[in-house]
């Protein structure tokens, strides 16, 4: 019997938080299924849910240096964990490696350099039907492979929910994130309007230098000036918000709209008639969202999500969309990482005080077989 180390993660009814690194039986491929040797999976902010949960960092302890370590969930917050109370949920969204064995209908895997966005991927290894793995090009590593699902197929999906709902351009925040650089290189090679939001003026810098037409700090005291003028200019009515929390929502729908009232040709006392929407895609901002309606009645506020987009356009465009991303994930879709640890010490204070700030260029791959 061949043994995989795995992290998973629980909460007990108490509010305990666990993140343990565990010994899972390996199983063997069943036909058209494929037994992957995983070598490199990222953290991303969309693991963080899982792993951490609504847990109070600061409360952090090891239990057991590299296999063992407990957080406190706030009373408050307890209640809305209770539907994985005492579960061990395995984590990790994506990743990549080598398909060491495959059962009968997938043999032609055999050797080939997968990504996969499978669930449970902070392992040594992965077994997962063959029809969930891209089949990466030759010369493709699987250091390059590892962030090829969420945040490609995320700046993709933008692009297409634009053009679903007959929007014209789009307003991103968090945008010198990996993803927000990725979306800047697809607007920019479909000629797509594209307004990016950050926090720093070193980002400012960073996005021009990739060709970003619109960058707006929203540190400065003039961002809702600076972002009017660059919604004017961009005509763009569809945002995507990774903060979640806080006003920034609000802020984005209330430029639109007074981009819109400069360019009306007549006064509505219920506000312009332009639609304007902003989905939350991220929660990097824990607090709540804070609306002031100052936007009109034209407007929506909603979540978006990689899997039911998915199931929104359909096989087809889905499998389209895989092909673009295997033949740029060397150049559009490069993820860059600032940090590269083992299972090991992903489980160390360190590591986890770090990972969890989800600083803007502070991404962690985890390699499990270092």
């Amino acid at each position: 019997m061949t043994l995989s180390k795995q992290i998973k993660s629980k909460i007990s009814k108490e509010g305990l938080l666990t993140i343990s690194l565990d010994e899972v039986e390996v199983p063997e491929p069943g036909d058209d299924q494929v037994l992957i040797k995983v070598q490199a999976t990222p953290i991303n902010p969309s693991d963080l849910g899982l792993l951490v949960g609504p847990a109070d960092i600061s409360s952090l302890k090891e239990i057991k240096k590299g296999s063992l370590v407990e957080m406190k969930v706030p009373d408050g917050l307890i209640r809305s964990v209770a539907a994985r109370f005492d579960q061990d949920l395995p984590v990790g969204n994506e990743g990549a490696g080598i398909v060491e064995s495959a059962g009968k209908g997938a043999e032609h895997l055999i050797g080939k350099t997968v990504g996969l966005a499978g669930g449970a991927m902070y392992s040594e290894y992965r077994c997962v039907p063959a029809s969930s793995c891209l089949v990466m090009n030759e010369g493709t590593t699987p250091e390059q492979a590892a962030s090829c699902f969420v945040n490609p197929l995320t700046a993709l999906g933008m692009v297409e929910t634009m053009r679903l709902e007959n929007h014209t351009g789009l307003v991103h925040t968090a945008a010198a994130s990996n993803l927000g650089q990725m979306l800047i290189k697809i607007c920019l090679s479909e000629n797509i309007p594209l307004v990016n939001i950050v926090r720093k003026e070193e980002h400012v810098d960073m996005l021009k230098s990739l060709g970003a037409k619109y960058v707006c700090n929203s540190s400065l005291d003039s961002f809702m000036e600076d972002l009017v003028e660059a919604l004017v200019q961009s005509r763009s009515t569809l945002g995507f918000d990774a903060t979640g929390g806080g006003k920034l929502s609000s802020q984005i729908l209330t430029a639109m709209e007074v981009a819109a009232n400069k360019t009306a040709t007549e006064y509505s006392r219920y506000g312009s008639d332009q639609f304007k929407q902003v989905y939350i895609y991220g929660g990097l901002d824990r607090n709540p969202t804070t609306l002031t309606r100052s936007f009109g009645f034209s407007w929506g506020l909603g979540g978006w999500l990689l899997t039911p987009f998915i199931g929104r356009v359909g096989p087809e465009k889905f499998s389209e969309l895989r092909k673009k991303v295997a033949d740029e994930i060397h150049t559009t879709f490069e993820s860059k990482y600032s940090n590269i640890i083992s299972l090991e010490e992903a489980l160390s204070s360190e590591s986890i005080l770090s990972y969890t700030k989800q600083a803007t260029g502070e991404k962690y791959l985890i390699k499990p077989n270092l």
